[in-house]
C-alpha cells in the first residue's frame, strides 16, 4: 500500500525503494505513482524535473543520513574504535543485513553515472575519508589507515552485491564480522587519546 504523500520530503523514502529495485530506467512513472500514491502531475509538482531531480533529491537524502549517522561519528567522535563499531553497526541496519540495494553504489555502475557523478563520488570520498580519520587516530600509519579504509568500504559494497545475488543475508554478516575483526582493535588501541590509562 502506498504511503500518504503531504509534501516533498514524503515521497523520498519510497522514491529511493523504487530506484534501489528498478533503477534508474527502470523507474516508471507508474511504479513511481504506485509507491508514492501521487498520480503524474503531483509528482512534477513536487519534481519539476522529472525522474532525475527524483534521484538527485534521494541522494541527498542518503548524504544527509550518511553524514549523521556514519561520517560524522567517524570524523569527531574521540572513542575511534566506538565509532567504527556503530559504523558496522549502522550499515547492518541500513542494508537490512545484505538484502537492500545500495543505490549509490547501483548507479555508480549504471549508464547513467554521469548525470549523477559528483554526488556518487561525494558518498564514497565522505566514506574512505571519514574511516580513514577514525583509523589514523586509531593510531595507525597514514597510509595504511587510507588503504584500510578503501578496502573496508570496498568489501561493504561487494558483500552487498554477492549477498544479494545469493539471496544469503549471512554473506554480508560474514564481511561485517570480518571488518569488525580487522578495524576494531582490542584494548581500546586509541594512540591520540590516552595512551598511560592502560
Amino acid at each position: 500500500m502506498a504511503r500518504l504523500v503531504a509534501e516533498r520530503s514524503d515521497a523520498i523514502a519510497p522514491l529511493a525503494e523504487v530506484f534501489r529495485e528498478h533503477g534508474y530506467e527502470g523507474a516508471s512513472l507508474a511504479l513511481i505513482g504506485e509507491a508514492t500514491g501521487l498520480g503524474k502531475g503531483s509528482l512534477y509538482h513536487f519534481f519539476p524535473n522529472g525522474k532525475e531531480e527524483m534521484v538527485q533529491a534521494v541522494l541527498a537524502e542518503i548524504e544527509r543520513w550518511f553524514d549523521e549517522a556514519v561520517y560524522a561519528p567517524l570524523r569527531d567522535e574521540v572513542d575511534a574504535n566506538g565509532a567504527i563499531d556503530a559504523m558496522l553497526d549502522s550499515v547492518m541496519d541500513y542494508f537490512r543485513s545484505g538484502r537492500r540495494v545500495c543505490l549509490v553504489g547501483a548507479l555508480a555502475v549504471s549508464n547513467t553515472r554521469d548525470r549523477f557523478s559528483q554526488a556518487i563520488r561525494g558518498y564514497f570520498v565522505g566514506w574512505v575519508d571519514a574511516l580513514h580519520s577514525a583509523l589514523v587516530r586509531q593510531g595507525r600509519d597514514d597510509d595504511q589507515a587510507r588503504l584500510l579504509s578503501e578496502d573496508a568500504v570496498l568489501a561493504i559494497q561487494g558483500a552487498i552485491v554477492l549477498s544479494r545475488a545469493l539471496d544469503d543475508p549471512a554473506v554480508f554478516q560474514r564481511a561485517i564480522d570480518q571488518l569488525r575483526g580487522r578495524l576494531v582493535v582490542e584494548g581500546n588501541h586509541n594512540k591520540g587519546a590516552n595512551d598511560d590509562s592502560h
